[in-house]
């Protein structure tokens, strides 16, 4: 390891092959355009840690170990798809970006896999070969910078390559610290996209077909452009209705669709939380560090097969009892595991776990390490799943009458009442709580119960007017609230442009709520909707040239 360091400082640190500086900025400040109520800025963004891992994962294998850890970025309008446009880069950020590079690369070189990952052999392993080093470079080079590389690129690489097999005497040392710097440099890091002029309108701009490809391959797989996305942007086939129309069917009828689902439910959902997740294990015996992952995996494979694999309502998957188990789950859940591994498991009639919000993964995320909390449930539901805001708590707030230290109030609901008669705070637990409450059958860690303490519980509540007595009955008046579908393409729409929706694009989005409902509350085709429309696609005003880069 020591002599791979030694040859980065030799060969001039090869993951700067490409200057930050000619990453495009110059034209992501721009305003939309009035005359296109939905039209967008051509954006750059930090990957996330599932893009990148999936990027690697298509090009070189899903058996290359990816230790990449790219930090979370902030949560801007409800998405992290928004806020990694504003994501900082930290130089020991680069600095690890750097590093990690190296662990993949090595492992995509080594002789274990260059067999079948690199497509030529050297004329000799302990001296350079520019041919093949050129050959190698040139084709993972296009799919890891989503476009072809520009002359300069492409020469200052190959040179690189030679230089470190000369200086090690080792061909494969010299690609891999190319490909490593390949890896770590911000064309592949930095998702940006490119403009040109449009041909119809020479005072505007639009998005090359490489951007176009790169933003579709992001929304329907989250990860970037395959060899077919990029032979049709090369081609000119997405500047066409048709081009785009075909890519699309094939992006929606890949099976790869179910990655950019679950990218987009973890995101609203904000399961990146559950890396936080702790229980008191005292209390929550069963509840151990395996069952996080294997918490929000249920949620995700419950939402995935749903919605893509049986192309389902949307609504209703508050109210199905389709659900995917564990050994580790079925303890929480009290039944018994069909099998070892994970399985498909159908809840019976007489069981309250009913719809995604009563599962393990919703009941354990949004609680407490040792007890429920109907507030953070309820706060949930109205924040994530009906994009509704709740003020935050005042920095002020007396916790003593809900705290209750005597033990005179049994249940959540008898403090939760007590705390609320503080008027500084019942204006938002009065529309958290009625929601929260009527899951609290469920414990902190998602385990069913039907007391609290010696107290029976009162899982009854209300749904802006709507009242229920049961989870099932709180699944029921989601899936006939207009406010979750109008949510969800809210959601999706901004998710897709990783942009919040601007006031002016009011109508648009109306447009698409009733194209959703009229398909039936189908993910996948409101994915299509939005991704058909020339709306995806929409530049606002032209930006500025920026020169020196290949587009």
């Amino acid at each position: 390891m020591r002599r791979l360091t030694n040859v980065a400082m030799i060969i001039g640190a090869a993951c700067y092959l490409v200057s930050c500086s000619d990453a495009p900025t110059s034209h992501l400040n721009q305003q939309v355009s009035p005359t296109s109520s939905a039209a967008s800025t051509a954006r750059m963004r930090l990957m996330s840690q599932d893009e990148y891992a999936y990027a690697i994962g298509d090009l070189f294998g899903p058996d290359v170990e990816v230790t990449q850890t790219i930090p979370r970025a902030p949560r801007v309008t409800g998405l992290l798809a928004v806020g990694t446009g504003v994501a900082a880069v930290t130089p020991s950020m680069v600095e690890r970006f750097h590093r990690d590079s190296h662990l993949i690369a090595e492992q995509v070189v080594g002789k274990a896999r260059r067999e079948f990952l690199v497509p030529c052999k050297p004329a000799g392993i302990s001296a350079a070969d520019a041919a093949c080093a050129d050959k190698f470079i040139t084709t993972v080079g296009r799919r890891l910078f989503r476009r072809p590389l520009s002359e300069a690129e492409h020469k200052s690489m190959v040179q690189a390559a030679g230089e470190g097999a000369v200086r090690l005497k080792d061909f494969y040392a010299g690609l891999s610290f190319t490909l490593a710097g390949m890896i770590s440099s911000p064309q592949f890091m930095l998702l940006t996209e490119t403009t040109e002029v449009d041909p119809h309108n020479a005072r505007r701009q639009r998005l090359t077909g490489y951007a176009k490809a790169q933003r579709l391959s992001l929304f329907f797989w989250d990860s970037i452009p395959d060899e077919q996305l990029l032979r049709a942007a090369e081609r000119g086939d997405l500047h066409t209705e048709r081009g785009v129309a075909q890519q699309i069917d094939r992006l929606v009828n890949s099976p790869q669709l179910e990655r950019g689902v679950r990218a987009f439910f973890s995101d609203m959902l904000a399961f990146e939380t559950f890396a936080d997740v702790a229980k008191d294990n005292v209390i929550y015996p069963a509840f151990t560090q395996a069952t996080v992952p294997e918490a929000k995996e249920q949620a995700l494979r419950m939402i995935a097969h749903h919605l893509v694999a049986e192309r389902g309502d949307y609504r209703e998957l508050f109210t199905s009892r389709k659900t995917f188990v564990t050994p580790n789950l079925a303890i929480l859940m009290g039944i018994i595991a069909p099998g070892p591994g994970w399985s498909e498991y159908e809840i019976p009639q007489s069981s309250q776990r009913v719809g995604l919000l009563s599962q393990v993964g919703f009941t354990s995320l949004y609680a407490h390490p040792g007890r429920s909390s109907p507030t953070r449930r309820g706060k949930a539901i109205r924040e994530l799943v009906l994009c509704q805001k709740v003020p935050d708590p005042p920095a002020n707030v007396d916790f003593s009458g809900f705290e209750d230290p005597r033990g005179k109030m049994n249940t959540a609901r008898d403090r939760l009442t007590a705390h609320a008669t503080n008027p500084v705070c019942a204006g938002c637990h009065k529309i958290t709580d009625p929601i929260g409450l009527s899951l609290e059958n469920f414990d902190g860690a998602g385990q069913f119960r039907t007391t609290e303490g010696d107290a029976a519980i009162d899982p009854s509540g209300t749904l802006d007017g709507v009242a229920f007595n049961t989870p099932e009955g709180l699944g029921k008046a989601l899936h006939d609230s207009p406010a979750l579908t109008s949510c969800l393409v809210s959601r999706l729409y901004s998710f897709a442009l990783a942009k919040a929706p601007g006031a002016n694009e009011k109508d648009y989005l109306e447009t698409l709520r009733a194209k959703f409902a009229g398909a039936g509350y189908r993910v996948p085709d409101l994915m299509r909707m939005i991704s058909n429309d020339a709306a995806f696609f929409a530049l606002a005003a032209a930006p500025t040239t920026v020169a020196g880069v290949t587009p």
